[in-house]
Parts: structure tokens; sequence; C-alpha cells
């Protein structure tokens, strides 16, 4: 039978299950990734499984986000982080080595392995042929354990891309077009396939843009095939034993199909404040900016710089904007300074930042009160940048430095004749900041700082619940609503009992007090609930203050299972009009819980405030609701030890 390159990877890799779309299976993982913001929970909960060594291929840690050391907490969380990488058998990306995406891409990403990351950008992976899924830390730890990952077997969807990038059109208008195309929840469910004549076209730097933005869509990943790209790239990275040629079946079945056709692009941005709010450059030209910041795992490659570097050379920058450059690994930094490039961008007026997450995590760089920031980014939710005021507008690297020297958003087909880049051949290689691991017989002592707080431990699901409604959402709430983004927040990512004072803080200040004092409670929202980052605090923080669970029209694949793993309960409003009689402080009630839970079970909740009954269904799998009747997946683990 014939199989496109998503189901051959899927059949090397199945543990349990069977292929059939929306059945859960499960998937052995070669190689997992955690970084010093999802880390720090990750170990502790690798700690707390009880396992003394990683079983898969290759795992890391990557010191990347929380690289800010205004306090203690940061470095505590590092010595953390190394020294677990020593004692259980990873490998320690240490600060200044850039970020984990682009570091992994270029050093470890092995077309037709699978890769499960506690960061939902990890499906950058994809643009060499891996399997390169996120998930919540608890998945990942569980994973790194030897268990396998568990999803619903997607759908497929094929991206059959033709023609050629034309004259100042790059792979980011490629990745805003497809967000345009499908919307940030139109991809959930699906792994996007990307096939096509037009993918001789695209180098592995271009596909990972594309890669990385594709869980913007909602989508589980995204996997380009491996091919003579693909063997340039590992050449260039001194890895050309990782090569082998990956591709769908000619005759391969897909669920859907969608045609991108290069040639038609045309300079994109999208404007506040979501990725997919998507159009031409030239209908928003002129508008002021303030900032310009280049960089972020999507687009801040050697490829990326060195174009930004031929816009800016021999120009400056105008006095009321400031231009902030971030590399992505140090590799990156050390060839662009070898070329030259860097000189050229350091000579047009544009601040040097560390290489890592920086800006883009909001961890630094916040643009001024109501200040206009172009950014090469994946995301422009509101308040990420670190100021909520501020207007994010997402954009290429060629169109961020066209913006940069005009002060304001410009299109950089007004440049001139557009500019080709050549890339080296071969990159010099210096894995120096990667520490392996300790033998597994060197004894290492784990160093906690005082920022690493023991994990919360939860009771097992009551039979009846009585709870009011704390807050009522609309749609596409984000992760970044739930649990904000920021230097000062990340420092506590460490810390459950600290970083829920910060929960839903941006929507209702008042919100982490409210529900500590309740003690249980419902969040009712829309569709496309937990959109964006993987963060598991964004359920673990309101399980901690008491949450009872969340009633919505639908819910974001990552979000949902880190509900189940820490005892939330995910449930479905059965007819969505019911969602708009409920309002803040409506006291719920839902009885027999325990004797009726099961996958797709139907409850009735009575609505005491208005009098009045309507049902939910239950969006849990057999395997959770076994971790919601415990209280969650910890506390099932630990029954039978």
């Amino acid at each position: 039978m014939p199989h496109n390159l998503t189901e051959k990877i899927i059949e090397k890799h199945l543990q349990s299950g069977d292929m059939l779309p929306g059945q859960e299976i499960g998937i052995k993982i070669d190689q997992t990734l955690v970084h010093d913001a999802t880390g720090q929970m990750a170990m502790l909960q690798f700690e707390a499984l009880g396992c003394d060594r990683v079983k898969t291929k290759r795992s890391l840690i990557y010191s990347d986000h929380n690289i800010l050391q205004v306090t203690s907490n940061n470095a505590d969380d590092h010595a953390f982080l190394r020294t677990c990488a020593s004692k259980f058998g990873l490998y320690y990306s240490k600060v200044g080595n850039g970020i984990c995406h682009q570091l992994n891409l270029e050093r470890f990403s092995t077309p037709g392995d699978t890769l499960l990351g506690a960061d939902s950008h990890t499906t950058t992976g994809g643009a060499v042929g891996q399997l390169a899924i996120g998930a919540g830390g608890l998945d990942v730890a569980v994973a790194m354990g030897g268990a396998p990952f568990y999803f619903r077997m997607p759908k497929i969807k094929k991206i059959t891309v033709t023609g050629s990038l034309g004259p100042w059109t790059t792979a980011k208008d490629a990745a805003l077009m497809i967000l345009n195309l499908l919307t940030v929840s139109g991809g959930r469910g699906y792994i996007l396939e990307f096939a096509g004549e037009g993918l001789k076209n695209l180098s592995v730097t271009e596909r990972a843009t594309i890669s990385n933005m594709s869980i913007e869509t909602g989508a589980i990943t995204s996997i380009f095939p491996s091919d003579f790209r693909t063997q340039e790239f590992l050449v260039a990275q001194q890895r050309p034993q990782d090569y082998k040629p990956l591709a769908a079946d000619p005759d391969a079945n897909y669920d859907s199909e969608l045609i991108l056709n290069l040639s038609s692009l045309e300079p994109l941005v999208a404007a506040p404040h979501s990725p997919d709010k998507v159009s031409p450059v030239r209908d928003l030209e002129g508008i002021k900016c303030n900032q310009v910041a280049i960089g972020s795992c999507t687009n801040s490659s050697f490829e990326d710089l060195t174009k930004v570097a031929m816009i800016l050379k021999g120009k400056k920058i105008p006095d009321d904007v400031s231009l902030i450059v971030a590399p992505g690994s140090r590799q990156v930094l050390l060839a662009i300074a070898k070329s030259g490039s860097l000189n050229d961008i350091i000579a047009s007026g544009a601040r040097l930042m560390e290489v890592a997450c920086g800006f883009c995590n909001g961890v630094g760089q916040a643009p001024q009160t109501g200040g206009v920031s172009i950014r090469t980014s994946n995301r422009n939710f509101p308040g990420r940048s670190g100021t909520p005021s501020a207007e994010i507008y997402l954009v290429s690297p060629e169109t961020a430095a066209a913006s940069a020297l005009a002060g304001e958003l410009r299109s950089p087909a007004k440049l001139g004749p557009p500019i080709e880049v050549s890339v080296p051949a071969g990159f010099e290689v210096d894995d120096s900041l990667f520490v392996p691991p300790a033998p597994p017989a060197e004894k290492v002592e784990i160093i906690r700082g005082p920022s690493i707080a023991p994990l919360p431990k939860f009771e097992p699901l009551a039979d009846k619940i009585k709870a009011q409604v704390m807050l009522s959402l609309g749609d596409n709430v984000t992760t970044d609503d739930i649990l904000p983004a920021g230097a000062h927040i990340l420092a506590l990512r460490a810390n459950i009992p600290a970083i829920s004072k910060y929960i839903f803080s941006n929507i209702d200040p008042k919100y982490p007090e409210r529900q500590l004092e309740t003690k249980s409670g419902f969040v009712i929202a829309g569709l496309n609930y937990g959109q964006g980052s993987s963060r598991e605090h964004a359920a673990l923080a309101p399980r901690y203050l008491g949450l009872t669970g969340i009633i919505a029209l639908s819910f974001a694949r990552i979000h949902q299972a880190n509900l189940c793993n820490f005892g939330l309960l995910p449930l479905i409003f059965v007819n969505p009009e019911e969602r708009h009689l409920m309002s803040q402080g409506h006291q719920l009630e839902i009885e027999d819980i325990r004797g009726k839970l099961a996958p797709d079970a139907i409850f009735t909740v009575h609505n005491r405030t208005l009098e009045r009954d309507f049902e939910v269904r239950l969006d849990a799998s057999s395997r959770q609701v076994a971790m919601l009747l415990a209280g969650g997946l910890l506390a099932l683990s630990s029954q039978g030890k």
C-alpha cells in the first residue's frame, strides 16, 4: 500500500494503536529537547517518574530563553539544568550557544527520526524530513524515560509547492501566505506535508522558516522530503552520514491538498495581533515604526542575516528607530563575522543581541509605550513583546531591513534590484558549548537553588463538582493570554506557587487571588482554546490555584494534552450556543463524574444561576481518562509504585 512521508515515519515508529485518523497512537521517540523555560519542570517530572537515565538516542537541554540574569533565578535554573543533564544522560547547550531550534537543525536533526520537544516550534526539524512535534514538558519527560508519545493519528494535508520565489519574496512570505489561507486554527488535526517541483527552489534554511511557523496554523507539525537540498545542508554542517533520501510514494493518498505557488507571492506582513492577519506590505506601507527586531528561531540564519547586511551596507538607521539583530546560533554569528556581514550590520547603527530567543519571547527589548515594532519572529500576540500597548508586525528579514532604513513599514521591492546570497558549501563547526553527560557510573549532585520549588501534588478527581465560572473568554485564547511571557515571569518557571500569581493577569489581575480563594472553578471559552506556546505552566499553574476544568468549543492539541496531564477537565459544549449564555460568576454543578468518565462521555451540567441544564462532552482518550481520575499523569504513575 502506498504511503505518504508522514505515514512512513509513523509506521516505522508505531508502538501502540492503529494508523486510523482520529485514533490515539503511540510512537517511539528518537530525540527530545527542552530548554530553560520548560526544562525545569520536565527534569523535576523526569525525576519524579523514578527514571535514572534517558532512554532516547539523544536528549538535549538548551539554555536559550532565560538568559537575562537580573536576579539569581536564571543562573540557579541553569545550574540545575546543567547538573540534571549530566546526571540523567542529556547533552547540555550552554548560554551563548544559540536558539534550540536553530542549533538542533544545524547539529542534530536527522531525516526519518522522531523529535519531541517541550516547545511548540520544535516543528522546525521538519525542514530536513524529521517528524518533529512540540509537546508539554511532562510528555517529553515520559518520552525521555522510554515510553511512547501519544497523540491522535492526524490527517495529512498535502501542500504542493510550485514555482520559485520572485524578486524580494521569501520563505517568510510563503509561511505567512499559508497562515492567510489556513488561519490560526485551519491546521488543527493535520500534519502539513510538502511536495511538488517547487521544493527544489527552497533551501533547508527556507524550509525551516516554513516548518517553524506551521504550528501557528494549529497543525501538529509539518514535514518536507529529504532530498538533494537536505544533503547540501547536512554536508555543509559536516554531517553527510546523517543524510538519507525520504519522500512520499508517487501514488500516496492525502486527506486534502493545498497549492502554494511561490511565483505568485509578494512581500507580506502579519498585522497586530495575530500571525494570520496577513496583508501585502504595499497595503500597509507608511506605518511609522519605533523598533525593528531581526532574529528569533524563524529568521536568524546565515542566509537571513547576510541578506540583511547587504541591504544595510553603507547606510544608516534613522535616529528615532532602534534596530536590533540577534543571530540564531554561535555558528551563524561566527560565519557573518568572518564574511564581513557583521561589520556592515553594526556600522548601520544596529545593536547586536545575544544569540538567544530574547525579544521574541519578551526577554528584553520591550518596545516603548504604544510603540510599533516590526519583527521577523513568529508570533505577535498582545503583550508578548513585554509592552501590552505595543503593536507588533511580522515580516521577512528583507522587509524588516528595508523598514528599518525607512523608519516605516516599507516593501523591500523599493530597494532596487534584488540581492543574491552565496551560502558557504561548508560551515566551521564548533560543538564545544555542548556539554556531554557524565558517564553512567559517575555520581553527580543536582544543584537546587532557592528558585527550584517542589512539584505540587494534586488530589484525585471528585465525583461531584460545584464550581463557579471564573472567566468567560472568546476564541483563540493563547497560552500567552493564560500565562504571559516576559523576563520577570519566565524567571519563575521552576516555581509553580510563584508563577501562578500571573495566571490570566493581563485579562483579570485579580484572577489568581479569586481562584486561590474559591479552590474550584471553570473557565468558559470559544474555539481553539490554548493555541500558541507549548508551556504546560498554562495548565499546571491554574490547576495549582484550584481550577477544575475548561468548557470550550474546541482545544489546541498541546494544551488539551497538558490539561489532562495535570487533571484538568477538557470539556466541549455539545450545543455551541450555550456558550453565549454563560457569564462569570454563574454557579455550575456536575454529578457522578467518576462513574461516567469515559472517552467522549456526555455530562449534564446544571447552571444553578440560570436554573438551566446543558450538555458537555469530555475531550479525552481512554489513557487520558485514567489520568483525570487519578489527578494527573504523575499521580497515576505513582499509583504503580
